[in-house]
């Protein structure tokens, strides 16, 4: 089948599918209804889309070819999956790392009071949806706590707690993987759509929040005038150290009992080496500042990259596993916790409407909603309520998941 020159064939690649998914993920996201738009998170549901009719124009083994101008063309199979692990990888520490290095310069200048705010709320957040997940598990006769766990780790957006969940469950692994994809969809989403609705019910004034938020946020960053080394002008060379620094921070494996490991796999790593190396801006000689522009490019670059690599097998494994109650479940172990954590943050610990929800994103582990809470504010400060909050709630989700799918029901 040819026209024009061009073999359909030839052109319905994976590459090509990917940034179709893409474009129509952006028009999507761009309708407002009222002020509130899916934003980037737009490419997410199209992506799940795409997942949704892979699985359900797939053969018995759950693979789709299509045979296209007399060639067979894999639209999903184990190496297309294979390849959209990888770029939901790379968009991961593409994104993380990003914003650990915006935050980075702030982030240990500005520990006081309001840190412990945001490890406990973290905490509160993740024990709430622990438990949740474990009164539900044990209700339900129909629902065993693998399926609840795959629930709660989709629910809390965490891929390193669905991977030592699913380590831990042996046969069930699974039932795991099944309540992940069911809980991701409303998990994500949800997040997102939660930090732009907030601020419309409480009619915070987005401009004047702004102001007095970046003006309590200012932290004085001390000048250095050494002479550096700059390897390249764009800061490429610095952000890929970065993430390799953060690769290996996430490859420890730190042993918690019974046989169980905790590490804090890539984004947590590339989490953490981004705020180091975004405080101390140098190594010996060698510049490791990189510009703002870059860092909002690889940051969004990351969220997007993100999105399409998680997105489609996500949809995949929502339809594999669909049941309307586990809908159900998934939805309240995500937006229970969510309401907890911001009652305690406006009301206990006094947190602005800002640092409130961006606490909020880094206890959900919802990379997503940090990008359209940045996007609502409209300053990346946003970002330090969230780097303060989710490396607490990783530890905590990856732990938690690790051990409630070995409980007896």
């Amino acid at each position: 089948m040819e026209y024009l020159g061009i073999t359909f064939s030839a052109l319905l690649t994976t590459l090509f599918v990917i940034f179709v998914i893409v474009v129509l993920g952006f028009l999507l996201g761009g309708i407002k209804i009222k002020g509130i738009s899916l934003g980037t998170a737009g490419v997410l549901l199209v992506a799940i889309v795409a997942g949704v009719i892979f699985y359900l124009c797939g053969d018995e083994k759950g693979e789709t070819v299509w045979t296209i101008g007399g060639k067979n063309i894999a639209f999903w199979n184990a190496s297309v999956s294979s390849t959209f692990s990888l770029i939901s990888n790379l968009g991961t520490v593409m994104f993380v790392t990003a914003v650990g290095l915006i935050a980075g310069p702030k982030f240990f200048r500005s520990f006081n009071k309001s840190m412990m705010a945001y490890v406990a709320m973290g905490a509160a957040i993740v024990l709430c949806g622990v438990g949740i997940t474990v009164i539900i598990s044990w209700l339900d006769p129909n629902m065993n706590i693998a399926m609840g766990t795959g629930l709660l780790s989709g629910s809390l957006t965490s891929t390193p707690a669905f991977g030592a969940a699913k380590e831990s469950a042996g046969e069930l692994a699974g039932d795991v993987t099944a309540g992940y994809g069911i809980g991701y969809l409303y998990g994500v989403l949800g997040v997102v759509l939660f930090v732009q609705v907030m601020p419309k019910i409480l009619k915070v004034d987005i401009a004047k929040e702004r102001e007095t938020f970046v003006a309590a946020n200012t932290i004085k960053i001390p000048e250095d005038n050494k002479k550096r080394w700059v390897l390249d002008e764009f800061g490429f060379f610095p952000f890929f150290v970065t993430i390799v620094l953060g690769l290996l921070i996430g490859c420890i494996k730190i042993p918690i009992g019974g046989g169980n490991y905790f590490s804090f796999g890539s984004s947590g790593g590339t989490l953490i080496a981004g705020l180091i190396v975004g405080h101390f801006g140098h190594f010996g000689k060698i510049d490791m500042k990189v510009s703002k522009q870059t860092l909002n490019f690889f940051r969004e670059l990351g969220l997007v990259l993100f999105l399409v690599g998680a997105g489609v097998p996500g949809g995949v494994k929502f339809v594999s596993a669909f049941d309307w109650i586990y809908i159900v479940y998934g939805i309240i172990m995500a937006t229970v916790p969510m309401v907890l954590g911001f009652v305690l943050g406006k009301y206990v610990f006094k947190l602005s409407i800002f640092n409130n929800l961006g606490s909020i994103t880094g206890g959900m582990t919802s990379t997503p909603a940090l990008g359209s809470l940045i996007a609502v504010a409209g300053t990346d400060d946003v970002s330090s309520a969230y780097a303060a909050t989710y490396p607490f709630a990783l530890v905590l989700i990856v732990i938690s998941c690790n051990l409630l799918v070995l409980l007896p029901f």
